[in-house]
């Protein structure tokens, strides 16, 4: 994933944090330890953009992880020189 989105989105920030874990043992988890995930995005790409783009071009560079192990994925996508915590 680190590498498509470096590649596509050419970030100056690309934190990936596995929450898998805290999600083991649900209903709808495949249990697979890589199905959940948090993302921090700083992009130029972004810049001018709003959030559903922002966020639909990040589906778009994943949509194969997306359509197989992926079950969730949280994005906050920012471009640089915007406000994020």
């Amino acid at each position: 994933m680190r590498e498509k989105l470096m590649i596509a989105l050419e970030p100056i920030r690309l934190d990936i944090l596995n929450e898998s874990e805290m999600h083991a043992g649900h209903r709808s988890s495949p249990g697979t330890g890589d199905s959940h995930f948090r993302m921090l995005i700083v992009s130029p790409r972004f810049a001018g953009k709003p959030r559903v783009e922002r966020h639909r071009m990040v589906n778009e560079t994943l949509a194969e992880e997306l359509a197989g192990r992926i079950h969730a994925l949280a994005l906050r996508t920012y471009a640089p020189g915007e406000a994020f915590e």
